[in-house]
């Protein structure tokens, strides 16, 4: 990726996915998280936005078809949450 072309938000995005597959397959699968990889990203790349998070709760919580394991597609559910409760923030202050 040619940092240099790309905006901020495109920068973003790219790093979003680039850490989800960071993490996935030390464990388990190289396409999903288990609660341990999920666990180490969550401790290393999120740390200020889930703290106080039950983790193993909230994976089962995004889990939508319940094989334990954290695919792309539920880490973006809650990359959405996250989101969320930032512009809920962003909104207190203005």
């Amino acid at each position: 990726m040619a940092s240099a072309s790309y905006s901020d938000v495109e920068k973003a995005i790219y790093t979003i996915v680039q850490c989800y597959y960071s993490y996935a397959g030390d464990d388990g699968k190289k396409e999903t998280l288990t609660l341990a990889e999920f666990t180490k990203l969550v401790n290393k790349e999120l740390p200020h936005f889930m703290k106080d998070v039950p983790l193993e709760e909230k994976l089962k919580e995004l889990d939508v078809n319940q094989d334990n394991e954290m695919k792309f597609s539920e880490y973006w559910k809650l990359i959405c949450e996250l989101s969320k409760n930032v512009k809920r923030e962003q909104k207190k202050k203005n």
